[in-house]
């Protein structure tokens, strides 16, 4: 990235995907953090003249806090490379491969991470009847976010009814009862273990609403979960390739000890508000909103 002391930066959010609103939070909260370490800043809600746009502005550094589709999934990296312009977070095939449930799997797989078992059906089919002995959990493939996800428990009378707003093929898992779990990783340093706490499942509401959950860091698990979710977010980290910031997240029976933990997923875009998960950690190690911005925009840089 440039090496001037204020950089000029543009922040990269809102966007045509469904997590728009959760962007558009994380753009306003970074913009203000990158303008208190110093930065000049320029926001844009990122649309179909994008690229125009970019080449307008001429920015040192995108500051890429976008989420979901377009934004997360390598298409705006890809974008990003083509223009010459350093950006945050991950490069174009970490994020398409984080994006992609069933591809970071075999990621995981390959690494040697625990995984629960699951497949890849046509949504017509999930309708039609039992794909997987119940308890099960079916979400969208390459969506974040709680986004379109539904859990049919054991004692369910037929099989979920999805939406039609939900995408012709889906992801049906096996559901692993316990707590959620999550932990930050920033560059090469995971930041720390948190307990997500809620009264139901970790749903869309859960995440964004006020007291829709609460997060308890350090998480009060045995020293052995905690070693193992900070070692397996960083492999995780290393094996899809990503870079900056990332959160993965983990399910974790405690009935099972160890062996009840599984990951779930690793977002290449984690939310960015002051009190979201990523930023939570990085303060709870003494590292503060604006400054783990201004470091996101330190590391930035082109072929990530």
């Amino acid at each position: 990235m440039s090496s001037r002391t204020h950089p000029k930066v543009v922040v990269l959010m809102g966007g045509p995907s469904v997590e728009r609103e959760v962007s558009l939070s994380s753009g306003r909260e970074c913009a203000a953090a990158l303008r208190t370490a110093g930065c000049e800043v320029i926001e844009v809600d990122a649309g179909p003249d994008l690229g125009l746009c970019l080449a307008e502005i001429a920015p040192d550094v995108a500051f890429n806090a976008l989420h979901g589709r377009w934004g997360e999934d390598g298409c705006v990296q890809g974008l990003l490379e083509w223009l010459r312009i350093p950006y945050t977070h991950s490069g174009v095939l970490a994020s398409a491969l984080a994006m992609d449930k069933a591809r970071t799997k075999a990621v995981y797989r390959a690494a040697g991470l625990p995984v629960a078992d699951s497949i890849l059906a046509a949504r017509d089919a999930v309708r039609a009847g039992h794909v997987m002995a119940p308890p099960y959990v079916v979400k969208p493939n390459n969506e974040g976010s709680s986004v379109g996800v539904y859990l049919v428990h054991e004692a369910a009378n037929g099989p979920p009814q999805l939406s039609d707003d939900m995408p012709e093929t889906v992801m049906v898992e096996a559901f692993v009862p316990g707590r959620e779990l999550t932990v930050s990783v920033m560059g090469d340093r995971p930041l720390g273990v948190t307990d997500i706490v809620t009264e139901g499942w970790y749903d869309y509401h859960a995440k964004y609403a006020p007291g829709g959950s609460r997060h308890v860091i350090p998480a009060d698990v045995p020293d052995d979960v905690f070693q193992a979710c900070m070692d397996h977010a960083l492999r995780a980290h290393h094996a899809l390739g990503c870079r900056g910031l990332s959160r993965t997240d983990f399910r974790w029976d405690p009935a099972r000890g160890l062996a009840g933990l599984i990951l779930l997923e690793t977002n290449t875009q984690p939310g960015m508000t002051p009190t979201s998960l990523a930023p939570e950690q990085a303060a709870h190690v003494g590292i503060g909103f604006p400054e783990l911005c201004r470091w996101l925009v330190e590391d930035a840089s082109c072929s990530r």
